[in-house]
């Protein structure tokens, strides 16, 4: 097991018959130094490579003997077990083929037309599991300098105000959102902070535009401007990316089918197959 990655190849056994190159025996099981080629790979060191082997063999002798203590004691058909490894080796050839050859053929440009007649045929698989809101959020300490001016600043709809505003929270901020359009999870809004315990957050969102809370380190302060509460239909800004993902994976499936029809009738045109009857 001292054997530098190159020398459990070959070294200077190169050459020489089968069974001076063996490696490891696991009871009935041998592995030869043929069975690690191409594992050794570009590594940084010797060591690098003697390790990646030493860790390749012990699988293999764990591996063996597991599987040779299994066929001592149980009633194993062998004849299901090929048959299970052909359908396994059959998934996976055709997985990665088709893998292959959709990544080549798909189309990834999703158009908003595309999105907007999804979202409005499926109007009812996007009926929300939890509250979302628009609106701005700041998490300041309370030693935090400017807290008038950000009062105000978090009100306004002036561009100016809404620029100092970004500034000052890229400087000062311990946590923030700003973007008045984006829909955010209420409950990740107001995560950490003495709003989390709010017991009737529907009504909470009914009653308040503005609000300002303190707990011993920090002040949080939330412009509400817009809310969506559980059970609603989603808004579709919030589950866009996930109808551009529903649209694309709808290609792949069908590129999938297509594949696979294309292949049967190509090979039904040139007699590829006969099925005796």
């Amino acid at each position: 097991m001292a054997l530098t990655g190159c020398e459990w190849l070959g070294g200077s056994n190169a050459g020489k018959d089968r069974e001076a190159g063996r490696v490891a025996r696991a009871g009935s099981a041998t592995l030869y130094r043929s069975d690690l080629t191409g594992l050794i790979g570009s590594y940084n060191s010797a060591e690098d490579s003697t390790e990646v082997v030493e860790r390749f063999v012990d699988n293999w002798i764990k591996e063996e003997l597991f599987i040779q203590e299994a066929a001592n004691n149980i009633n194993i058909d062998l004849t299901e077990i090929e048959r299970k490894v052909a359908n396994y080796r059959f998934t996976l050839i055709s997985y990665e083929y088709q893998k292959q050859r959709i990544e080549t053929m798909l189309n990834r440009e999703v158009t908003e037309a595309e999105i907007d007649q999804y979202y409005q045929e499926n109007l009812n698989n996007f009926i929300l599991n939890q509250n979302i809101v628009q609106g701005r959020y700041i998490k300041l300490a309370l030693e935090a300098p400017k807290k008038r001016e950000v009062r105000r600043w978090i009100k306004s709809d002036r561009t100016q105000d809404l620029e100092a505003l970004k500034t000052y929270c890229l400087q000062f901020a311990s946590n923030y959102s700003l973007e008045d359009s984006a829909w955010l999870k209420f409950d990740d809004v107001i995560k950490n902070s003495p709003l989390s315990t709010i017991s009737n957050k529907v009504q909470f969102l009914r009653s308040n535009r503005y609000i300002e809370e303190t707990d011993s380190a920090y002040l949080y302060l939330f412009k509400i401007d817009g809310y969506k509460i559980s059970d609603e239909v989603s808004p579709l800004e919030f589950v866009r990316d996930d109808i551009e993902n529903i649209i694309i994976n709808k290609r792949k499936v069908a590129l999938a089918k297509s594949l696979e029809n294309d292949i049967y009738e190509r090979a039904k045109e040139n007699e590829d197959f006969e099925i005796y009857r």
